[in-house]
């Protein structure tokens, strides 16, 4: 709205109308600049109503307010329209609001028969549930499930709204009634129970100290599957007295929490270190099948005996990452050995320099091993001997090669 003339005007001595239908209306005074200035003031006003109009519809439509109360923002902007002081179309806003009323007027409706709806439905599923929880409490022998039902209809009665209080407490007075019947009647039948609740205590005693013997095993595999099976033979088990049942099984669901607890924090521990040591084996690999060995044999092989001690320095790694390693390991090693084979078959075997590197190198691991050995440092004997050993088996290779 840019021509505010169209809906109002400024007189000389300031006075400010708005044009409505039904003539001019003085909605206030301007003496503070010019009369478009003035007019845009008071335009700005009207628009500030033109918005809270926009809302209260948009709410309507989408549903996102209560139909009464939108009619009753309608009601009121009617009202405020009337005297309102502002420059614009008080007409067109005026029969905005009028549609807008009857919109609100009948959704309003929709939602009140909406409730009462609801109500006769809320009427219905309540006096459908008293009557199963008499059925319960007059017939039913099952006592966990039918206690159990019980409870998920109480639980479904806190849900269900919108019955009137009158008939809301008498259906609750005899659901109420159902629930105590039931209660009385499986009452009297744990009652003849106290001997077996003794025997089942005795038993759940026995399982509770097994468990607790078994929170600080380091066996895993054979611990887990054993706890699990006191679980089994718990729930088998006959109840005990309440409080007796709730302290065993605190005390057993204590000692299961403790095992499986340190066995993840021990999984988690070795996954990372797995991981970790499977990123380093692939970094190895990426090299090593980088290598050009027909270009220089010698450098492959020794890049090789590099690779094989970095690669038992990293560890183990995922089970299933294992077998593609050893795979490609071998395919590597197979790629490297029919190089040297190759450039061995070219060189006198007294005249070929990587025979003569290759004793040398057996000649050092074996100074490694009688070092190691007099240390007497059992891993480091361990790991001389593996590479003794691997270093023998490439010499062997290469002098039948040769």
């Amino acid at each position: 709205m840019n021509d505010w003339t169209a809906f109002g005007r400024v007189d000389a001595d300031g006075t400010v109308y708005v044009k409505t239908a039904e003539g001019d209306r003085v909605v206030g005074s301007w003496q503070a600049g010019t009369p478009e200035e003035g007019l845009a003031h008071f335009a700005r006003r009207f628009a500030d109503l033109v918005t809270e109009v926009e809302l209260v519809e948009a709410r309507l439509k989408t549903g996102a307010a209560d139909a009464s109360h939108s009619l009753a923002s309608v009601k009121r902007l009617r009202t405020e329209l009337a005297e309102a002081h502002v420059v614009g179309d008080i007409d067109g806003l005026t029969a905005r609001l009028e549609r807008l009323a009857g919109v609100a007027e009948e959704k309003a409706g929709e939602a009140r028969a909406a409730r009462d709806a609801a109500r006769v439905e809320a009427l219905a599923r309540k006096t459908t549930l008293v009557e199963e929880a008499e059925k319960i409490a007059a017939d039913a022998t099952g006592w966990k499930t039918a206690g159990d039902r019980l409870k998920e209809i109480l639980d479904e009665w806190k849900t269900i709204r919108g019955v009137d209080k009158k008939t809301d407490g008498e259906l609750w007075k005899r659901f109420a009634a159902a629930r105590d019947g039931f209660t009385r009647r499986r009452g009297a039948h744990f009652a003849t129970l106290d001997g077996q609740r003794k025997q089942a205590q005795g038993a759940k005693e026995d399982l509770v100290t097994e468990a607790e013997g078994l929170a600080e095993s380091t066996e895993w595999s054979s611990t887990a599957n054993r706890l699990k099976e006191l679980m089994n033979e718990w729930k088998a088990a006959p109840r005990a007295a309440k409080e007796a049942e709730q302290k065993l099984w605190e005390r057993f669901r204590a000692a299961q929490d403790a095992f499986f607890t340190r066995r993840s924090e021990v999984f988690t521990a070795r996954d990372a270190e797995y991981k970790g040591n499977l990123d380093k084996k692939q970094a190895i690999l990426t090299e090593l099948e980088a290598i050009d060995v027909d270009a220089d044999p010698r450098a492959a092989q020794n890049k090789l005996r590099d690779a094989q001690a970095a690669w038992h320095d990293a560890g183990r790694v995922p089970r299933e990452s294992s077998a593609s390693l050893d795979r490609r390991w071998r395919a590597a090693e197979e790629r490297i050995r029919v190089a040297m084979d190759s450039a061995w078959r070219k060189t006198a075997p007294q005249d070929n320099p990587l025979l003569k590197q290759m004793r040398e190198q057996v000649a050092e691991a074996e100074e490694k091993l009688a070092r190691a050995q007099a240390a007497g440092d059992n891993r480091r004997i361990k790991e001389a001997e593996q590479a003794l050993s691997s270093k023998k088996q490439f010499l062997a290779l290469a002098e039948q090669a040769g």
